[in-house]
């Protein structure tokens, strides 16, 4: 066969099995990343040995990389990783100076180096993770705007630096000190020129480059300019003793800041995705499948030491630059690998006789094991997240780290995240005289809030103790804004705990997640797409003449409706197959309704049960097998219903009781009140019964929140403290007789748990911040 037709059969056949694996892996519900590198190792030389052409797809293969690394440069943004320079540059150093000083002196004690030299070129190697592989888990999952896609992002843009700077040094391993010495000032002196012509080029050239691209209204000579500039600057890092990846990453960054970076990006992502496959499966041909089953409990320990050892250096680093436990740990465990570049070092190792051929092979194995591991990790982390007792552990040390000096105390505004759309709302929520306050996980954001004279609480906004010390409970509305899906479901869980009659508007950057938001207890979702929508729709059609009255009726309609007019048709069986992914998340069970249940024949908003046990309920499947996916207050309960509850272990407990009649529902016309403890109340210290208050009240406690706990229908052996909450159901002359021994001198105004959901039809926020003005 010819030599140049031989390297076309080679490309067709890896991106065939690439895409075989990768459909097989979808299939399987698997990460498609596993499938590219199964597919690649099944044609590689180890598989079936299709490949002949090993080192000219390999080269073919840099493309991907160097493309996601463009790609990713065009969306961070010099002013996205300013946001997160203190983790990337410190944080990011000492990972990689822990991680090779660690390396070395346990590899050397260990004896499986024979000098030091060798255990510090291990540890380089040990020390970079995989900006491919986490940079394609993040962007499956919309992650990279999230605090710890910044993070892990940083620190992987600050290894790729390294890069450079390794293979600089590695010549000078066996030389004497002054050698490395050299070394090291001459590579610096390297990345110090590019970083100044980059920004240099970046000011002057770029710009005016794209502009005379656009200006010929051609795609495809734009398409190729960009990526004539991609691969030209890559080659020239390459050239200077740096990485075609650290070139390509930063024409992206000099890119990011020119108007043109959306239009750049929408060219370049189906080059990236098709390269970015080759370059997995190119990975994939590397592993020989046999060496790693002859080894495979040598490689197993080699894969555990390096999780548990990077997730032990990473996730302190992180926790010590003052982020909240949460990114810490998702950092540590999406970290926690050997980085492809790694491949790089270890092949110049063995060529320099730092490392035998059979080390050589266990490094190839190793990296490939954690390559393959990480995506299952990253799937893992948020169910992780969701068990109780880790959750019990990050929220007692998940607290606000600085708060101002003057918060409100009542009847005003929280807003979870400060980024576009935070900004905006805060002022347009100052314009009328509200009182507001944010809560921000981001030291520059906090900064910015100080000098603005904004009240702020610095923090993890899914914590229940920063949302306690905001005021929460006490607040009229608050408005979610997080770019984090998880984050964003937490914090309106858990604010709902603290106060279920919270008007609450939360921001969706996926359609997918509005109706779970919905049936979590928001109030109002906001997805701004469709916003922008109709928008432009309203304007249209009122410049045709349309009432402009009517025309907001109808778009309010639409939104009321849940932009259901807007979202693209789904069978019934893709709306179940998108709420189980979603729920997956999330602490969720399908619960059998008891036969005899009291739920029976009760709609949804007679039931009540998230206000009554903290549940949200997601799905009913019947007796017949028809399943109703997010369903709405008026529908019935039946016999043989199965449903699909989230919730906390207390919580699915509590509804359990509710569900099998060992606990009382109240009435139509009995409010529910929370009512706080006072510290001159005659009831402290003394048990629920001793007090007897459902006898002598007939007054139901259906839950107490106390220390950031939630407790749903408590025994009769606590004792009430004070300052806790009693979530109480009765009378209304009962709740008035009541309260002198719970909370004696204070009055209230009790509101019927029935009319919870439906009650206060203008909501407050929607009357002095219109919810279009929340678009991006």
């Amino acid at each position: 066969m010819q030599e140049d037709f031989r390297l076309i059969v080679d490309l067709v056949s890896v991106l065939a099995a690439a895409a075989a694996g990768g459909l097989l892996a979808a299939l399987c519900r698997q990460p498609v990343l596993l499938g590219y590198l199964v597919g690649g190792m099944v044609v590689g030389p180890a598989g079936l040995g299709l490949i002949k052409e090993l080192i000219q797809v390999e080269t073919l293969a840099q493309f991907g990389v160097a493309f996601l690394l463009f790609a990713l440069g065009v969306e961070f943004s010099l002013a996205e990783l300013k946001k997160v320079q203190l983790i990337s540059l410190g944080g990011g150093g000492l990972q990689i100076a822990l991680t090779i000083l660690g390396t070395a002196l346990v590899s050397v004690g260990f004896g499986w180096v024979s000098s030091p030299p060798q255990g510090v070129f291990l540890g380089a190697i040990l020390s970079l993770s995989s900006t491919a592989v986490v940079l394609k888990c993040l962007m499956e999952r919309g992650e990279t705007e999230t605090p710890h896609g910044q993070v892990m992002l940083g620190i992987l843009v600050v290894q790729d630096l390294a890069l450079g700077l390794m293979l600089a040094v590695l010549p000078a391993l066996e030389q004497p000190a002054e050698t490395i010495g050299v070394a090291v000032i001459t590579a610096l002196i390297r990345i110090g020129l590019f970083a100044a012509g980059a920004v240099a080029a970046g000011i002057w050239l770029i710009p005016p480059l794209l502009r005379l691209l656009a200006r010929t209204e051609s795609k495809e000579l734009f398409l190729l300019g960009v990526i004539a500039l991609c691969l030209g600057i890559a080659l020239l890092t390459e050239h200077l003793g740096l990485s075609i990846e650290m070139g390509a990453f930063v024409a992206g960054l000099m890119i990011s800041e020119v108007e043109y970076a959306d239009q750049t990006l929408t060219y370049v992502e189906p080059l990236r995705d098709i390269f970015a496959t080759l370059f997995f499966a190119s990975i994939g041909m590397l592993i020989d499948p046999f060496f790693l089953w002859q080894n495979l409990e040598l490689i197993l320990q080699l894969v555990l030491l390096v999780f548990v050892g990077k997730f032990a250096i990473v996730t302190p680093l992180v926790k010590i630059f003052r982020y909240p436990w949460k990114t810490a740990l998702i950092a540590g465990l999406g970290l926690a690998q050997i980085g492809e570049f790694s491949f790089v070092l270890a092949s110049e190792g063995q060529a320099m006789g730092l490392v035998s051929r059979r080390v050589y092979l266990l490094i190839l194995g190793t990296t490939a094991v954690t390559l393959v591991l990480t995506p299952f990790v990253m799937r893992l982390v948020p169910k992780l997240l969701e068990l109780s007792w880790v959750r019990a552990i990050l929220e007692d040390r998940d607290v606000a780290i600085a708060v101002a000096e003057k918060l409100p105390q009542e009847n005003h505004i929280v807003i979870c995240g400060y980024g576009r759309v935070g900004r905006n709302l805060v002022r347009l929520v100052q314009e009328h005289g509200y009182p507001l306050v944010v809560i921000e996980q981001s030291e520059s954001r906090i900064q910015q809030l100080r000098e603005a004279g904004v009240a702020y609480v610095y923090g993890n906004a899914a914590s229940l103790h920063v949302l306690e010390t905001a005021g929460v409970d006490r607040a009229q509305s608050l408005a979610i804004t997080l770019p984090d899906p998880m984050s964003t479901r937490l914090c309106l869980k858990r604010a709902l705990e603290l106060s279920p009659e919270l008007d609450l508007v939360v921001r969706a950057d996926r359609d997918k997640d509005i109706e779970i938001l919905y049936q979590l207890g928001a109030r109002e979702v906001v997805q701004p797409e469709f916003e922008a929508s109709l928008e432009l729709a309203t304007h249209l059609l009122i410049g045709m003449g349309l009432s402009p009255n009517n025309m907001q009726k109808e778009m309010q309609e639409i939104r009321d409706r849940h932009y259901l007019d807007l979202r693209p048709e789904r069978s019934p069986d893709d709306v179940t197959r998108e709420l189980q992914l979603a729920t997956q998340d999330m602490n969720s069970r399908w619960y059998a309704m008891p036969v005899e249940s009291p739920l029976i024949g009760m709609t949804l908003e007679e039931a009540d049960m998230r206000y009554l046990t903290g549940v949200s309920l997601m799905a009913i499947r019947r007796a017949d097998g028809t399943e109703v996916d997010y369903p709405d207050a008026q529908t019935i309960l039946a016999k043989g219903d199965r449903l699909l509850i989230v919730g906390e272990a207390e919580e699915m407990a509590a509804f359990d009781e509710l569900a099998k009649g060992d606990t009382t529902i109240p009435a139509d016309n009995n409010p529910c009140h929370w009512l706080i403890v006072s510290d001159d109340s005659p009831a402290i210290d003394r048990s629920l019964a001793e007090l007897d208050i459902r006898r002598l009240y007939s007054v139901q406690i259906q839950a107490i929140r106390r220390d950031g706990k939630f407790m749903r229908f408590p025994d009769g052996s606590m004792q009430l403290q004070p300052g806790d909450r009693l979530l109480l159901c009765g009378s209304s002359s009962a709740l008035n007789q009541l309260q002198p021994l719970i909370s004696p001198g204070n009055t209230c105004k009790f509101i019927p748990a029935v009319s919870i959901i439906k009650a206060i039809e203008s909501e407050v926020l929607k009357e002095y911040v219109p919810i279009d003005s929340l678009r991006e």
